[in-house]
């Protein structure tokens, strides 16, 4: 297999593992574990497991080096943050993507896990609108019928398909896509000079210090009761979060960020099949309609980069 293939294979198994986090986080939720256990969980055992997995990797290129043979396998580069550079990683965790997590999660209270993902994917579109108002960044006239596409879409599932789309399901999840395209804005500018595995080794711990200091204070924070509950909090972790990491990162150095950024719309295509098939949720003509224009203008969005 060649290695644009197998770049896409790498992409397409990182959108399937996202895909899986509203079927995984329903499972949590009828364990009796509340959102702030969920997610510190999700991130606590997935940051054990990247430092195992980038500690395993290091050390198979420390060996390579000493033998000099030529490199087989994806290398993934790694160093600890200082000063600014720390601090901002550590906020990225802490302040955006935590709060974007909490809010996807918490959508799932109101939503179907399709209906979740779908809105979501509204994030690219505020990207331009945030690089615009905040980095002067031109809004062309390709981007300009992105954001006429996404806007529809969810006018179009808010207006048809109302019954199934709770208002305060839709207000938490754009509110989590605005978070994420703030999150996504500002890593932007630091992915210039710092590498993009580097940055999630410092997102993914703060992300769990964040969600138990809030279960701690807020009373929410329970460690599962049975294994079946650790079982899905490791699946999460693992499924939800390692896997698609490192599979999107050695997709992305086989086929580049844009392309990799495109086939990440699989997505949501992933939690709807699954919402549908495992947990019965309906699905109806107006909510693929707009779903598939919410993708178009993410995939428009993706395209001009």
């Amino acid at each position: 297999m060649n290695d644009e293939k197998l770049g896409t294979l790498f992409v397409l198994i990182a959108a399937t593992g996202l895909g899986t986090l509203g079927i995984l986080g329903r499972l949590a939720f009828d364990t009796g574990l509340t959102i702030p256990t969920t997610l510190a969980l999700r991130f606590g055992i997935g940051s054990l497991v990247f430092y195992i997995l980038l500690g395993l990797n290091q050390i198979r290129e420390r060996k390579r080096k000493e033998t000099k043979r030529p490199r087989e396998y994806s290398y993934i580069p790694f160093h600890f943050l200082r000063g600014r550079s720390f601090l901002v990683g550590v906020g990225l965790g802490a302040l955006g993507y935590a709060v974007m997590s909490g809010l996807f999660f918490w959508g799932y209270k109101f939503m179907s896990v399709g209906m979740v993902a779908i809105v979501f994917y509204m994030y690219p579109v505020f990207v331009v609108i945030i690089s615009a108002i905040f980095l002067n960044e031109k809004i062309t006239g390709y981007t300009a019928i992105a954001l006429v596409l996404a806007f529809a879409g969810v006018a179009l599932i808010a207006r048809v398909d109302s019954v199934r789309m709770d208002p305060r399901g839709v207000i938490i999840v754009l509110g989590a896509a605005i978070v994420y395209a703030s999150y996504v804005t500002v890593s932007r500018s630091m992915l210039s000079t710092v590498d993009s595995s580097v940055l999630t080794a410092h997102v993914l711990p703060s992300a769990a210090a964040t969600f138990l200091v809030y279960g701690e204070i807020t009373s929410q924070l329970t460690l599962p009761s049975t294994a079946y509950g650790w079982a899905v909090g490791a699946s999460l972790a693992i499924a939800g979060t390692v896997i698609p990491i490192f599979a999107f990162l050695s997709g992305m150095s086989r086929i580049g960020a844009v392309r990799a950024s495109i086939l990440c719309t699989f997505e949501p295509v992933v939690a709807v099949v699954l919402g549908t098939t495992l947990l019965h949720d309906s699905v109806t003509f107006a909510t693929v309609l707009g779903g598939l224009l919410i993708l178009a203008g993410a995939i428009l969005v993706n395209k001009r980069c």
